[in-house]
């Protein structure tokens, strides 16, 4: 379980005051860059792994940072 970023943290961060992310659509933005993350290791072929942090934790703080945002179709 993921505990360090906290959800609620995640949602005010990828969403505005105005309008907030809901969790499904914050799952669904995570779930795309932990598949994005995943893709990139592999696309390396040297078996490099990305240390301790699994992909979904890196992802998590991205958005976080600010990195990864949320963008309406």
């Amino acid at each position: 379980m993921i505990n360090e970023p906290s959800v609620d943290a995640l949602i005010r961060k990828l969403g505005t005051e105005d309008a907030p992310v809901s969790r499904y659509e914050l799952c669904v933005v995570v779930a795309k860059r932990t598949r994005q993350i995943i893709e990139q290791v592999q696309n390396l072929g040297t078996g490099e792994t990305l240390g301790k942090q699994k992909e979904i934790v890196l992802a998590c703080q991205e958005i976080l940072n600010g990195k990864v945002t949320s963008a309406k179709d």
